[in-house]
This record gives C-alpha cells, structure tokens and sequence, in this order.
C-alpha cells in the first residue's frame, strides 16, 4: 500500500489543495484547517450548514499565509466571497488549537472502499488517501496503528459521515443518495479518524503497513 493522495484544508469547510508533500505534527498537517468562518453569532461555520462554502478554495501562499480563492485570507475580497456564502455577519478567525477539528486531526480514506461506493473520494473530504487497499480493507484497521513513510498514526475508529458528502466537489449540486448509500452499505461509517502517534514529513508514494 502506499501514498496515493495528500490534502489539506487551510481554510475549515472550503475546498482543499492536494500537496506532494507535507509536514505532520501532534495537530496533523501543517496548515491545515488553521483558518475558521464565523457566522453573525461567532459560532464556527461548517458547510454542513452554509454548502456555499464548498464553492471556495483555501490554499497556501509562498509565505505560508492562507488564501481564499488566491486572497489573502484576512483581506476585503476574501471576506467578500466569504458573507456571499454565508451572510453579511461573517468573519474570518486564525485558530491553532485542536478544537478546530470535528474529532481527530487526520482523516485517511482508502482507494478500496471509494471504489466500492463508486462515488469521488474528495466528497470524504480526506487528508490521506491510501492506495492499493483491497475492498473494504479499512474496516479492520480501527485500534491498530498505521505506517505512513516515517510518521506513525493510530486509527482511532471509522467516521460517521454527515450532509457534507452529498455535495458534488465541483458543482455543489446535492445528492442526498450518496449518504443515504454509506447509512445503507456501510452503516454510516467510512475512513478513518486518526490522531498522530509520531510525526514527520510524508510525500507522495511513500509505503503505507498496519501495524498487527
């Protein structure tokens, strides 16, 4: 098995960026998810919630600043796209604690089970997708710690998924079949909520066991 895919998400709840390689620390990847929307209440705005935000694309700049859709994150246009998606009380907030993650720091989905539910992996919103895994493979990787080049990973349990799936990645049209598909094939389960047991750099190819 090894490295298929890497991604992050410097912006929470808008699209990602694939990378060749990346730093992993205690918090998971380097940048990821480090900037937050807030809505007129100063609660965390999700896509969950505001879809929208799907439609955006966070990235990173040359000197390690988030973007939002090529802005700098804490400039007039970005907030601009931002209350487009989700109203005229949003901010924009830079947060490094580990409540900025819905469970754990990282997520790692597996070609196997994508290609099982037949749907585009990037809807599992993942930081890892593992390839060459047979099947349904990943199922028996939960309470097992996973080698991914020179970090270590424990994979705590499969994630429940949620509304955030049914939105295409590129159109934002809603499917609410492919949920309904994970509840009914896989119990409402899939990929692998993970926190970091050793950290490092991981790139692109790199070999992917499970510890037994």
């Amino acid at each position: 098995m090894y490295v298929k895919e890497l991604w992050r998400y410097p912006v929470k709840s808008m699209a990602g960026e694939q990378v060749d390689q990346i730093q992993v620390g205690e918090l998971g990847f380097a940048n990821d998810r480090k900037v937050l929307v807030l809505d007129e209440r100063q609660r965390v705005a999700t896509s969950r919630t505001y879809h929208r935000l799907l439609g955006l694309k966070g990235g990173i700049d040359l000197d390690g600043n988030a973007t939002i859709n090529g802005y700098s994150w804490a400039s007039p246009d970005a907030l601009s796209l931002v209350r487009a998606a989700v109203g005229q009380g949003a901010s924009l907030i830079r947060y490094d604690g580990a409540e900025r993650f819905d469970v754990l720091p990282l997520l790692i989905a597996t070609d196997g089970a994508i290609s099982h539910m037949g749907f585009d992996g990037r809807r599992l919103r993942p930081n890892v997708i593992v390839g060459d895994v047979e099947g349904l493979e990943e199922r028996r990787w939960p309470n097992h710690r996973l080698r991914i080049g020179d970090i270590v990973v424990h994979a705590s349990q499969l994630r429940a998924r949620c509304v955030m799936t049914t939105f295409d990645p590129d159109t934002l049209k809603q499917d609410l079949g492919v949920l309904k598909s994970i509840v009914r094939r896989l119990g409402g389960v899939m990929a692998l909520d993970c926190s970091v047991v050793s950290g490092g750099v991981v790139h692109l190819g790199d070999t992917v066991s499970v510890d037994e």
